[in-house]
């Protein structure tokens, strides 16, 4: 199947590879790392397939009609994009529609409410316009919470009364940056909490240029973790990867930078990009020299199921990524259809700690999106969480959640206790815009059906919680 996405070739992203032999890296001590032949089979070749594909997607074929419509429905309003290592390796289609790598990468019917997915689905029935159409579909998107936990009025600094482009600071000591050649995916999580990046440019953010990122480091020398994100920064080919990276290792303005960490789901949705994409060795390299600049490298991989790591290459990338000095950690939310299963997260962790890999956080569904798919109450989410980590040694306990990345921080439930005769959720901050909210507990009446922060409300006749002054006058602070 040869289908080749335009607008990745623009980019400049791996769209080849072409096969090598045994390969030798060196390691983050200057020692020489030998790592295993590459097969000499036909080397993968990486290709973007978007909604205008399905067609050309054989497996879909023996779907029902209705399936097949829906997906067409739904990705016109949410992004789609995948390619054969995902179709081919990872879902299993005797398991379809409960496989979840299909849930995880496939548009479904319930990602749109009933009557979004009516709208949409007469416009596709009467194939409109384009004019007819783009208000229509724009509108259903703004109404998704396309930004969600003050992406926008609260996480971009400003500099000279105008925002940094690019950027987001919402923890004293980590700063987000979005390099504007890494805003796709391999292939897109239907769950993603960053789906407004990949839909039209004015909901994207971004910055071209490195400039505004170094003038903020070196004004604010309390920030210690720089994430690089997007989209997926390994999208990115290493040459314009490096761009972005070396100028970081010295310098006055980056001296108080002690961790850079990776945001990516490379690892599972393209394997081979650290394996046999022809720049792989080339990656593993600037990778190395990072670790030897004294930065930690941190891959931050998004695993959301077992599955994901069951094949040998993932298995190589990941001995690779940790020969060349970087430290794998693994974090997911708990999503319906996916992995709302104790015994999904007890083998997804058990799987990470012998690979290497470090368990970090289990997040709560964010509340964007196709959100209304995914969404788990708090009560269940919390009970996976503690029926998965009974079942697995100290090693994977690392596992910090289920965590709410709201607008306030990230609110970590603790559990649910019977506290002066009331039934409430206990909840502390993991990390909060002020930094003094951290560790502190507080408490929210019992609602079994509650998915998200905002529906919660303080226990003990409490009428707001501990914070909510200070973060409104934040909200009421925050430039226009």
């Amino acid at each position: 199947m040869e289908i080749i996405d335009a607008h990745l070739l623009d980019q400049g992203e791996p769209v080849g590879a072409k096969p090598s032999g045994v390969r030798i890296a060196r390691g983050p001590h200057g020692s020489n790392v030998r790592h295993q032949p590459t097969p000499q089979a036909p080397v993968p070749r990486y290709r973007a397939i978007t909604e205008r594909h399905f067609d050309r997607i054989p497996q879909l074929a023996s779907l029902p009609g209705d399936d097949q419509f829906a997906m067409r429905v739904v990705s016109r309003v949410l992004p789609f994009r995948t390619n054969r290592y995902v179709i081919d390796e990872l879902v299993d289609w005797s398991q379809v529609p409960d496989d979840p790598i299909y849930q995880l990468t496939f548009p479904q019917a319930g990602m749109l409410g009933e009557d979004e997915f009516r709208r949409v689905a007469d416009l596709v029935t009467r194939n409109a316009s384009s004019g007819e159409a783009t208000p229509v579909i724009q509108a259903i998107r703004d109404g998704l919470n396309p930004h969600p936990a003050g992406q926008r009025e609260l996480n971009i600094p400003h500099e000279g009364g105008d925002p940094l482009a690019g950027i987001q600071h919402k923890y004293r000591e980590t700063v987000l940056f979005f390099p504007s050649r890494g805003q796709t995916c391999h292939a897109y999580c239907t769950f993603c909490f960053r789906w407004a990046q990949f839909v039209g440019n004015s909901m994207k953010i971004y910055a071209k240029q490195t400039d505004g990122l170094h003038r903020y480091l070196g004004a604010h020398p309390e920030v210690t973790d720089l994430l690089i994100t997007g989209g997926d920064p390994m999208i990115m080919r290493t040459s314009v990867l490096s761009r972005y990276l070396l100028p970081l290792l010295d310098g006055p303005e980056t001296a108080h930078l002690e961790s850079i960490r990776i945001g990516t789901k490379a690892l599972t949705f393209w394997p081979h990009r650290f394996v046999n994409d022809d720049d792989a060795d080339d990656l593993l390299r600037l990778l190395e020299k990072v670790v030897a600049s004294g930065k930690h490298l941190a891959i931050m991989a998004h695993l959301n199921h077992w599955q994901e790591l069951s094949t040998p290459v993932v298995r190589t990338a990941i001995r690779r990524l940790r020969d060349a000095g970087a430290v794998i950690r693994a974090q997911a939310p708990v999503l319906a259809h996916i992995n709302d299963d104790a015994d999904v997260w007890r083998r997804l962790w058990e799987d990470e700690v012998h690979l290497g890999v470090v368990p970090y956080y289990m997040f709560v569904e964010r509340d964007t999106g196709a959100r209304r798919y995914f969404e788990v109450p708090l009560e269940r989410t919390r009970q996976i969480y503690t029926d998965a980590i009974a079942k697995v040694s100290g090693l994977a306990r690392t596992v910090r959640g289920p965590s709410m990345s709201a607008g306030p921080g990230k609110v970590e439930v603790v559990g649910v206790q019977e506290i002066r005769g009331e039934k409430v959720f206990v909840l502390r901050f993991l990390q909060g815009r002020n930094p003094d909210w951290v560790g502190r507990p507080f408490f929210a009446k019992f609602d079994p059906q509650a998915t998200w922060l905002d529906q919660l409300e303080p226990a003990f006749g409490d009428e707001r919680f501990f914070f909510e002054d200070e973060y409104d006058a934040m909200r009421r602070s925050a430039p226009a």
